[in-house]
């Protein structure tokens, strides 16, 4: 049976995953679902201090995404509409295992399971990664104040927690494609022919797992 298409885009911070969600939802006419990342209130004082602020934060991107992802469900994939995300709402154990302190990531995780065990799972996976340097100058060139304080070290652990994650998922979702882009090599903002070859890999997925929407 034919699938809504529900295409997720992950990779550390700054990597582009919001340009490349905009882009797709355009061309595919897909719904677009935006992570909040601004709004949160805690986020300005985690960056300064991650240990004072790490809990707070984790519980309002997981409070807000499963909101979302309930919103979504509802609205569009439950009518057979696609969707595309800039996030997937796992992100946020890669994100707690590297800033909680044992006793708080265990309360969190048991939250987690709780609220995401009937969330919908996508059956895409588009995974932005790039070097420390990539990574930096696109921060440095979105120029959002909030971020202007994180840590090149916090960058360079969260990069590689990425590729593990990215790695077991692969092994434990077999029959989840994930496209893998390498942003040291691509540039689908301002380079078309980069966004085509995108644009060519997903149509080849969606081909290939008979997924199908009604636009």
């Amino acid at each position: 049976m034919a699938e809504v298409p529900f295409i997720a885009i992950e990779g550390p911070i700054g990597i582009g995953k919001t340009s490349l969600a905009k882009k797709l939802s355009v061309h595919f006419d897909f719904h677009l679902l935006k992570e909040i990342v601004e709004e949160n209130p805690f986020l300005g004082k985690f960056y300064d201090d991650i240990d004072e602020w790490s809990f707070q934060t984790e519980m309002f991107f997981l409070c807000n995404r499963f909101k979302q992802l309930e919103d979504i469900e509802k609205k569009y994939l439950n009518q057979n509409k696609a969707v595309i995300a800039d996030y997937h709402i796992s992100k946020n154990m890669i994100f707690a295992k590297r800033t909680l302190q044992p006793d708080k990531f265990e309360k969190y995780e048991q939250i987690y399971h709780i609220l995401t065990k009937d969330m919908p799972v996508p059956n895409m996976m588009i995974y932005l990664h790039a070097s420390l340097d990539t990574i930096l100058k696109r921060i440095r060139l979105r120029g959002r104040d909030i971020e202007q304080n994180i840590k090149p070290s916090y960058l360079a652990q969260l990069a590689q927690d990425y590729e593990d994650y990215m790695n077991e998922f692969e092994v434990l979702h077999p029959e989840i494609p994930v496209i893998r882009i390498n942003g040291d090599e691509t540039d689908f903002v301002k380079q078309q022919d980069d966004l085509n070859m995108i644009i060519r890999q997903v149509e080849n997925q969606l081909d290939n797992h008979k997924v199908t929407s009604k636009r």
